[in-house]
């Protein structure tokens, strides 16, 4: 049998689903002047099967909670894509703590590094470069995007074998909360993302 808990230990990243979106709406600046044709308050396709544009940050954010997002959309965008693990320190905290969907929690920068670097051992394309909705208020963030990548290469199983590769490509939303601390980096992260979906993509379900 396949051992889930493995395989999100050894690589899966990244934060799925909008709900948790609804616990910093509250007072949070109405958006600015968005691109040609494009409206955040208008309901928006599947951004994970249609892309979206980012939306621009909204125009009364505090320094602070702009600085957040922004070191937020780098990390994904840079950082992460493009394996970058020692600038990670920019965005977390050398003693974060990270919650996973199915309940476990790692602490500490250097187990989440490996933690991320699993994802790519299989699916070694694994990018972020969507946010399509990202919100602010004071030291908390929310920010849901889209995560893609190709399961071409053999996965750990946890147990000390492999699971061949599929060469199936997944595009999946993902929403990561992020507590910030005076100094600009997270000191806790929680990660949702729907696992069903993730592994029927990849033909594991």
């Amino acid at each position: 049998m396949l051992n889930r808990r493995s395989l999100i230990t050894n690589g899966s990243t990244a934060a799925f689903g909008a709900m948790a979106l609804a616990a910093v709406t509250n007072g949070v600046a109405e958006a600015g002047p968005a691109p040609a044709g494009y409206s955040p308050w208008t309901p928006l396709p599947d951004p994970s099967a249609t892309p979206v544009p980012n939306p621009p940050f909204a125009k009364d954010l505090t320094g602070t909670e702009r600085r957040n997002l922004e070191t937020f959309d780098e990390l994904d965008f840079d950082v992460f894509t493009h394996q970058k693990w020692a600038r990670l320190g920019e965005s977390h905290a050398r003693s974060i703590r990270v919650h996973w969907p199915d309940g476990h929690y790692t602490d500490g920068i250097d187990r989440h590094i490996e933690d991320l670097k699993g994802l790519f051992v299989w699916a070694p394309d694994t990018r972020i470069e969507s946010h399509y909705l990202r919100v602010a208020n004071g030291g908390l963030t929310a920010v849901a995007g889209v995560m893609q990548g190709t399961f071409t290469r053999p996965m750990p199983d946890g147990k000390g074998g492999f699971i061949q590769p599929t060469g199936k490509r997944y595009s999946i939303n993902m929403a990561t909360i992020g507590l910030w601390n005076r100094r600009g980096t997270m000191d806790e992260e929680f990660l949702f993302w729907d696992n069903q979906n993730f592994y029927r993509q990849i033909g594991l379900a």
